[in-house]
């Protein structure tokens, strides 16, 4: 009962943000873009035991992917792209919206497939090696696209405006990501809970001992990752049109930007817990906007900072930490040893 009025609570939270807080719509936006990658991630790097630096392929290609297929849905792409979208970027509402619609289910449906074709070559590896490759994946994609005069090359690709009042768009864009981000909250406490979540652990413990006994890891990884695909391959495609513009390098296939900082709030919040990528997320984003807003030019510094502290004293994370700690938070008993004094939520329990 009181876990049902915590994720109420929680909900009227989510909802009522941008009507408390109205000038930081955009910056809650984007907090919840990273509570969205900082779970997928985790799919794969906590659940599985597979760290991927190259999520953000995924990013990236769910970004070109809508764009492509909205664009394409009205005008030519090659010649629309090739003017930037200067001049013949005039959308009704209606195809701003069934563009936005087809081509983030497009964009998702593309990556969960390139997952299950990259898995095939990458699964292979183990470790670092396979981290490695997956962080080449993606910064080969991004060089790729930016040389694909196609799709804008370097330059990128302009969107149409939302069709609206700006500040009805922001909201909008809010309550997407929002939408997206509980959705893939609850997705994931139910599949962690069935025999799927059983089986990726059991990846993550001892692949060579799942496999003996007759767990298909390839299929379990190969399906992990592209459920994780698909939904940040939405999260692009939403981030593309909430973005107007975007380039290649610097915004689609960012990786020392989102790809690094999606790991980082895994690493701060715990990794293989479902609620340690959100606490990470939610922490990691207070802190960069306070740096990056009144320590600009030691942000970089901060973030560095905060890995050093993370990995040295919290190494399995603040949902890790508190397990160690407070291990009655987390319905575990804990037997009290002979002439100790019992803790006062042990007293308060046994009161009851």
């Amino acid at each position: 009962m009181n876990k049902t009025l915590l994720y109420i609570a929680l909900l009227i939270i989510s909802i009522a943000l941008p009507f408390v807080f109205p000038n930081y719509t955009i910056s809650l936006t984007a907090m919840w873009l990273l509570i969205i990658v900082s779970l997928t991630w985790d799919m794969t790097g906590g659940q599985m035991g597979y760290n991927s630096l190259g999520n953000i392929f995924f990013y990236g290609t769910g970004m070109y992917v809508a764009a492509i297929t909205g664009i394409s849905m009205v005008y030519d792409v090659g010649q629309y792209t090739s003017a930037a979208g200067g001049g013949i970027n005039n959308f009704t509402a209606t195809q701003y919206f069934s563009g936005l619609g087809i081509g983030a289910v497009a964009a998702g449906i593309f990556c969960a497939i390139s997952a299950v074709i990259l898995g095939y070559l990458l699964f292979g590896l183990r470790g670092p090696y396979f981290a490695i490759g997956t962080l080449g994946v993606a910064i080969a994609a991004g060089e790729l696209v930016s040389n694909w005069e196609w799709v804008g090359g370097g330059q990128g690709v302009s969107l149409p405006v939302y069709p609206g009042d700006l500040d009805e768009g922001k909201f909008f864009f809010y309550y997407l990501f929002c939408t997206l981000g509980i959705a893939t909250f609850i997705f994931l406490k139910w599949l962690y809970s069935t025999r799927f979540g059983a089986a990726i652990n059991a990846i993550r413990d001892d692949e060579e001992k799942a496999e003996a006994m007759g767990i298909h890891t390839l299929r379990y990884k190969l399906v992990t990752w592209s459920i994780a695909a698909f939904i940040v391959g939405l999260a692009g495609a939403f981030s593309g049109y909430q973005l107007i513009q975007f380039e290649p390098l610097e915004t689609a296939y960012q990786t020392i930007n989102l790809g690094i900082f999606m790991v980082v709030c895994v690493l701060l919040g715990g990794k293989g817990t479902l609620w340690g990528p959100v606490i990470g997320a939610i922490l990691f984003h207070v802190l960069k906007e306070v740096t990056w807003t009144y320590f600009l030019g030691w942000q970089w510094v901060a973030l560095g900072a905060l890995i050093v502290v993370t990995v040295v004293y919290f190494q399995d994370g603040l949902m890790g930490w508190l397990k160690h700690v407070r291990p009655e938070w987390f319905g575990e008993r804990v037997e009290q040893k002979p002439g100790s004094k019992p803790s006062s939520a042990s007293q308060a329990e046994a009161a009851q």
